[in-house]
């Protein structure tokens, strides 16, 4: 048998004999689960760790911004919010906002209807190219397709000259696994 004969042979053989090696050494031990598109926890990356209570911060996203007469009114607010946590545990995801706004209903546990959180709200000043900034207590909101409206008591600053972009900064809260809100959203949390 030649060389390149021998060669040719055993390709032949690997061809064969490897795939169906390399299936088997991949298959699952069990069935997997069936996909719904749902997640149903936090996505991890890194090591796995024990569940813990984490002081997160929620930030809702709007194209503009309107503070008049003991109320905010966020037009174009986005259909999710952005949910994160700091170091060290680096964890970030996302929620709908329809959920966020269940928080302040009284059937929630630890309901915002009770201890309403406080806000930074920063809305762009196209003309200046700079930002304006008010800090105020957030209650009992009104969710009408993409308008938001907040009663809301002001602690300090206002949006006069405000007309861009808005970011409401809700302040911390103990998410992910405090809240409904948190069990209904995407998480994603890296090793520290």
């Amino acid at each position: 048998m030649t060389r390149f004969t021998a060669l040719a042979a055993a390709a032949l053989i690997g061809s064969l004999v490897l795939p169906s090696a390399a299936a088997f050494a991949q298959a699952p031990a069990t069935a997997p689960q069936a996909q719904t598109g749902v997640q149903s926890g936090p996505k991890t990356i890194g090591r796995p760790k024990a569940p813990v209570l984490v002081p997160s911060m929620i930030v809702l996203n709007a194209r503009g911004a309107v503070l008049k007469n003991g109320k905010l009114v966020l037009d174009g607010i986005s259909p999710n919010a952005i949910v994160f946590a700091d170091r060290p545990v680096r964890s970030a995801g996302h929620a709908l906002t329809s959920h966020v706004i269940e928080e302040w209903s009284d059937s929630a546990p630890d309901s915002f209807a009770k201890i309403p959180p406080n806000a930074t709200v920063s809305v762009f000043n196209k003309a200046k190219a700079g930002v304006v900034d008010a800090v105020m207590v957030l209650k009992s909101p009104k969710l009408e397709g993409d308008r938001l409206t907040f009663d809301v008591d002001v602690l300090e600053g206002d949006l006069a000259g405000g007309d861009g972009a808005v970011s409401v900064f809700m302040d911390i809260i103990n998410l992910p696994l405090a809240r409904r809100t948190s069990h209904r959203g995407a998480w994603y949390a890296g090793a520290h």
